[in-house]
């Protein structure tokens, strides 16, 4: 543990107080790097002293610093001190600085404290500019940051791959090859001078899309790899400076379209020699510059003749705008007898204007007079596409470069956006489990800032205990799995503890992120606040527990309910029915009518009684479910209403030779009464038909029972499946209205459905589902029943 911070030393210039408040326990509670400058004095607390020391703890080592600068690195230092004596005027200032034995930059805030101190507030985080480093890799742009006098102070991973140097060679801590070189387009060594780096560092302006080769030594055999990279170096000034304090200097490998390129102008070049070995008009003309005598090419190409081209009269084949210009410069160069170039169209014999360049020189005798004029018209037709082609291929490379410029921008505005829209907490991990970012929603859940998260180990933080308060070891925490072996997990429940000391409910998945070597470089953290969603669970599971206990009671209740209820009712049918046998003729007739009616309603009763009993039955079956084929299945309910069909004189049809998954002895119930209502509710004068088809839906066989009897009223579709619900008298159509009911019951228990539609006077239809076998059964399926 560090000694305690005095509250001050005798002569000490940093005594006092710092807004009226002790600075040692202020400067003590900080978890971040911090100093408290006055002049070149300095105060450091706990996590400076451990930073800048290197962890030394002994009590030698004073907590005051007489030369603050003495404990940066020179440039670092060098920043930090200029920034500091901005920061006593009144200014806040942020700069990135490197200290020892960091990779990355440090992000340095000085803010006046009052009486000429300044407080150094250090801390690493993962700054806008690691973004963009860690997006220039994944798009293999590399990049170098280096100060006024050319030093290395940066590069990233991809821009060391592609000048084959690491980061240590660059900056001279390591030794590197004297063969490796740069180069300009034409492949020479490439000046000082040149360098868009120093264009940059002495215009201030940026430098754009230089073209540059890199010479890197070979391996085993000794040859030397070329790589050409496309170079733009953006100067960096420090507020209110002149000269640039820092330039970065942002490249692609543009090595394949480079050789491209030269493929072309090479092939550009071959074709040039070609033309003028085979398509150049060979011209001489007098000294006073007219066409005379035979023109062989000039006519071959134009098609005029001797008459028509002599003197002047060449100028009538050029194109009616380029004839002023091309005339006036001949007359140039044969009034000076200077060379003559010039370009111009010239119609070719089949009437199509070619572009030509013109040159000619004076051929003179040894007086110095002009004897003649020789000329020469060359064909630039090849050239101009050639010209055109790489000025398209030009155009697409310039494409190219902003659409990958536009992608990296849009991939970082898109970054931010998604982590400050997101509603669901996020937060990022290293290889350490120290948090490197965490979006707003995170903060907000945990209620802790983010500057608090960033930088602080994640488990220790808000995964410490379980919930009942138990400590969460390391070993077993998922985020800290992932870490070691790089697997995805999702956990449903868990908590992290907010920072007022609760636990919140949460569900997370943890991603690793891989680095470049394959190794895992980290994690990301997605989570969500799932307290009320696990409360309203369980209060569903118990809701749902309460009412399966509920439905069980009351089907224990019908079950013992109508045991119980057909004792005395026998001990009434029993004194009606001996009643009836032995006073029948003896009483008078409404006594006699008395007891028809008792022994009617003692019928029925038993009746009612049966039908309860049957309905409580149904779920209550102790044998599992097993495949059931239909067509065994409606044959026995045939059967069963073998005597309603030839008391009607009905048919009963089916086609269902398919297999579903059930209780035998329910399914024939749940058919047979489907069957028999069809049969009982039918119209006057015409024989009962009952239909029964199926076919598969899906995981379902949906079968209909359709009949032509009198037909159910829309209003009356879901009633007719309640307990005790009749629509017609007793006296036309017998019944308890039970049956539906019972049959519906059997369907849910089954796991399927059942409902109708009908048409009143045209018949019902009534539609049945039921689940298929879980594995597919070849059952040889019987034939296509039909019962009269």
């Amino acid at each position: 543990m560090p000694d305690p911070v005095p509250a001050s030393l005798p002569g000490n210039p940093l005594n006092g107080t710092f807004a009226d408040v002790d600075a040692a326990p202020l400067l003590a509670a900080l978890p971040d790097p911090v100093l408290l400058l006055c002049g070149s004095a300095a105060r450091l607390n706990a996590a400076a002293r451990e930073r800048l020391l290197a962890g030394e703890g002994s009590p030698s080592v004073p907590w005051e610093a007489p030369v603050w600068e003495a404990l940066f690195p020179p440039e670092a230092a060098r920043l930090l001190s200029a920034a500091a004596r901005r920061a006593t005027v009144g200014e806040t200032v942020r700069e990135s600085v490197l200290l020892q034995g960091n990779e990355a930059p440090v992000l340095a805030t000085l803010t006046p404290a009052g009486a000429g101190r300044v407080l150094l507030h250090l801390r690493d985080s993962r700054h806008p500019l690691e973004v963009a480093l860690e997006l220039l890799d994944g798009l293999d742009l590399g990049m170098l940051v280096q100060a006024p006098d050319g030093r290395v102070l940066y590069a990233n991973e991809a821009g060391q791959n592609l000048l084959g140097l690491s980061l240590a060679q660059m900056t001279g801590q390591a030794p590197a090859d004297t063969r490796w070189h740069l180069l300009d387009p034409e492949g020479r060594p490439l000046p000082v001078t040149a360098l868009p780096t120093l264009r940059a560092l002495q215009t201030g302006q940026v430098v754009r899309d230089v073209t540059v080769g890199v010479s890197i030594p070979g391996a085993a055999d000794g040859a030397d790899e070329t790589r050409w990279l496309n170079v733009t170096a953006l100067p960096r000034r420090a507020p209110g400076a002149a000269q640039p304090k820092q330039v970065t200097t942002v490249f692609a490998d543009v090595t394949a379209s480079w050789r491209l390129r030269r493929q072309m102008q090479s092939s550009e070049e071959r074709y040039r020699s070609l033309v003028e070995a085979t398509s150049q008009i060979v011209w001489v003309t007098t000294a006073q510059g007219e066409l005379n005598g035979p023109q062989p090419g000039w006519a071959a190409f134009t098609g005029q003749t001797e008459a028509e081209y002599g003197g002047a009269g060449w100028v009538e084949m050029l194109h009616p705008d380029d004839r002023a210009g091309a005339l006036a410069a001949w007359r140039q160069a044969v009034d000076t007898r200077t060379p003559y170039q010039t370009e111009y169209r010239l119609r070719r014999a089949d009437g199509v204007y070619v572009p030509m360049q013109a040159r000619g020189v004076a051929v003179t005798d040894r007086d110095g007079s002009v004897r003649e004029w020789v000329g020469v018209n060359e064909d630039q037709s090849a050239i101009k596409a050639a010209e055109a082609h790489l000025l398209a291929l030009n155009a697409g490379l310039e494409e190219r470069v902003a659409a990958r410029t536009r992608e990296l921008a849009d991939l970082t505005r898109f970054s931010t956006l998604l982590l400050t829209a997101a509603g669901e907490g996020i937060f990022g991990l290293d290889a350490a489990g120290r948090t490197t970012f965490a979006n707003p929603a995170a903060a907000r859940i945990l209620g802790y800032s983010i500057e608090r998260l960033i930088g602080a180990p994640q488990h220790a933080l808000i995964h410490h205990h379980h919930a009942d308060g138990r400590p969460y070891p390391l070993d077993e925490c998922p985020v800290h799995q992932t870490l070691q072996d790089g697997q995805v997990r999702r956990c449903e429940e868990d908590v992290f503890w907010h920072a007022q000391g609760w636990p919140i409910t949460v569900a997370y998945v943890v991603s690793p992120t891989i680095g470049a070597d394959g190794q895992v470089s980290g994690a990301v953290v997605m989570f969500q606040d799932v307290t009320e969603r696990v409360s309203a669970q369980r209060a569903l599971e118990g809701a749902i527990a309460d009412l399966r206990r509920s439905n069980q009671e009351l089907e224990q209740f019908a079950y013992v309910a109508s045991h119980d209820l057909q004792e005395p009712l026998r001990t009434v049918g029993s004194y009606a029915e001996l009643l009836a046998k032995r006073y029948r003729g003896q009483l008078d007739p409404r006594a006699e009518q008395y007891l028809d009616f008792m022994q009617d309603a003692v019928g029925r009763m038993r009746g009612l009684i049966q039908d309860l009993l049957g309905f409580a039955r149904v779920g209550r079956a102790d044998t599992p479910p097993q495949p059931v084929v239909l067509d065994q299945v409606l044959r026995q309910a045939g059967q069963n209403v073998q005597a309603a069909l030839e008391a009607t004189g009905g048919r009963l049809s089916w086609d269902a030779p398919q297999t579903v998954w059930g209780h035998p002895g329910l399914l024939v119930q749940l058919l047979t009464n489907l069957i028999g209502n069809g049969l009982k509710f039918r119209r006057e004068d015409t024989p009962p038909r009952v239909t029964v088809t199926a076919r598969q839906e899906g995981q379902m066989m949906h079968l209909q029972v359709e009949d032509n009897g009198i037909g159910i009223a829309p209003e009356y579709h879901e009633r007719v499946f309640a307990i005790f619900q009749r629509l017609n008298r007793r006296e036309a159509y017998p019944g308890n209205g039970m049956g539906l009911a019972i049959c519906r019951k059997i369907a849910e228990q089954h796991g399927g459905s059942l409902w109708l539609t009908s048409v009143p006077g045209e018949g019902a239809t009534f539609h049945l589902t039921l689940p298929l076998p879980p594995a597919a059964l070849h059952l040889s399926p019987s034939p296509q029943g039909d019962t009269p």
